[in-house]
């Protein structure tokens, strides 16, 4: 058994591979601990494959494995998480925004007896204002409403021992959101902190104006309830406002006061609660899509093939 598995989703870096590979390798080599490199891939069009399998023939502990179609990172993730065979396992992005250096000191602080240690940053280079402030408001409202708390400021980047990847093994839910998952799974976790760099090269895969968003909701709703109940009390609240709204027309009828017809106010009302209830609406159609989600049982990922395995 390997001492170290590293976990690498990737899908489109064919610039990345091998500057990653280069700082990594060298991080495994001071260490002196066996390892294995698994790149979890999703079918890429660009020479990423390519690059991979060479790299494979120049170090044998390099391994691949290729999904039938384009799942996502958190099932590549997943998936790679589940096929690994070290001791310890760590996750990390190819772009080399989360530095293969901190490996060491993650490995070193794992050894003093902790389950889990992730990667928490300071500063966040190249990432844009709104980014920063829609992640800052995310994390808020998931600890707050959340049934776990959720570190803030991390990623996926961490190093997990062989004891918490057989707990998520147990976990078989079709979103696969690790960073809640893990806190799900609890045990004695710490992190490091350290300042994230800029992408290495090429563009991010992710979507800049809605994969927050996505990814929050999914932590959100994948670890709470409670969402449902606050809608049901904003509903509890804005229908007795109504009921006293009308209330005070019908005594302002009775007493005689001339009321001006407004058909503003009559449009203003129509459309408010008709957005709670589309909210509402909405916010139960994500739940019951998890749901449903769930009980066809998919598999996260399908494999095509696996190399070096």
């Amino acid at each position: 058994m390997n001492s170290v598995s590293i976990i690498v989703p990737v899908y489109k870096e064919e610039s990345n591979i091998r500057p990653f590979l280069l700082r990594t390798e060298m991080v495994m080599a001071k260490m002196c601990i066996s390892y294995e490199i698994i790149f979890a891939l999703d079918p890429s069009p660009d020479k990423t494959e390519a690059i991979i399998l060479e790299e494979i023939n120049r170090n044998q502990n390099i391994k691949l494995m290729v999904f039938s179609r384009r799942f996502g990172q958190p099932a590549a993730t997943m998936a790679g998480i589940l096929a690994c065979t070290g001791e310890t396992c760590v996750v990390i992005d190819v772009d080399l925004q989360d530095q293969p250096e901190l490996i060491e000191q993650m490995y070193a602080k794992l050894n003093e007896g902790y389950e889990v240690v992730y990667a928490q940053r300071r500063s966040r280079k190249g990432e844009t204002l709104i980014k920063r402030v829609i992640a800052h408001v995310g994390y808020s409202v998931i600890n707050k409403l959340s049934d776990v708390q959720i570190p803030r400021n991390t990623g996926d980047f961490r190093i997990m021992t062989r004891r918490l990847i057989e707990e998520l093994r147990c976990l078989n839910e079709s979103h696969g959101f690790l960073r809640g998952l893990v806190a799900y799974v609890g045990f004695k976790q710490t992190f490091i902190e350290y300042d994230r760099d800029e992408r290495f090269a090429g563009k991010g895969n992710y979507n800049r104006l809605t994969g927050s968003f996505k990814i929050g909701l999914n932590g959100l709703i994948s670890f709470s309830s409670r969402p449902l109940f606050l809608m049901s009390i904003a509903g509890v609240v804005l229908a007795g406002l109504s009921f006293l709204l009308g209330t005070w027309y019908v005594i302002q009828k009775f007493i005689g006061v001339e009321l001006t017809p407004g058909l503003s106010t009559t449009v203003l009302v129509v459309s408010f609660f008709s957005g709670v209830q589309l909210l509402g609406l909405g916010l139960i159609g994500e739940y019951v899509g998890r749901i449903y989600d769930e009980v066809k049982q998919r598999p996260m990922s399908i494999i095509d093939r696996k190399i070096n395995f």
